[in-house]
């Protein structure tokens, strides 16, 4: 069984650390999982600064569930009143978490996931920038081709590979882009 790891809606909001968060989930390292109401916070916070993204966000949201099968979470909700986190609108991140089986929660948010609080249904929360970094100590080539296809999909504009580092630095991922200068002639 792969290992599972639950997207907090604070990862998926900004689209360079999405798409390259969704490149590493296609490698099959590990089962990438959300759940619609994640999907609908994500969304709900983009298009209150862009609400011209509507249509494209939907196509988004349609596409990412098409690209990691099984990645979308249902059956959560009767969790949700349950649960006690410190702040009770993150409940139903925690209980997609459960309900999915996850080892890890991938937020930016650490304080609002208590790692007591998830240690009892078996998981963690854990950092973006510390995933990724765990997944470049245990897969370094699918890390690297990850980023090297995600730079390469950024066309408006093209990015220097120095840029690429300083677009995953500016996003939380600043040991990821530090770890990823040893790789520049690669990605």
């Amino acid at each position: 069984m792969r290992f599972i790891v639950l997207f907090d809606a604070c990862v998926l909001y900004p689209a360079p650390l999405r798409d390259f968060l969704m490149r590493l989930a296609t490698t099959g390292l590990f089962a990438a999982k959300w759940s619609n109401q994640i999907h609908d916070e994500w969304t709900r916070n983009l298009l209150v600064k862009r609400p011209e993204l509507e249509e494209q966000l939907i196509r988004t949201r349609r596409l990412m569930n098409e690209a990691i099968p099984d990645s979308l979470i249902t059956g959560h909700e009767n969790l949700i009143n349950s649960l006690s986190l410190p702040d009770p609108n993150d409940r139903h991140v925690l209980a997609a978490a459960i309900r999915s089986h996850a080892q890890i929660i991938v937020t930016f948010n650490l304080k609002d996931f208590p790692s007591e609080t998830l240690a009892t249904f078996g998981m963690e929360p854990m950092h973006p920038d510390v995933f990724i970094e765990h997944q470049l100590d245990l897969h370094q080539g699918y890390v690297i081709t990850a980023a090297k296809q995600h730079r390469a999909a950024l066309a408006n504009p093209a990015k220097s590979a120095d840029e690429y580092l300083e677009t995953l630095a500016a996003q939380g991922l600043v040991i990821t882009a530090d770890r990823l200068k040893e790789f520049i002639n690669l990605i």
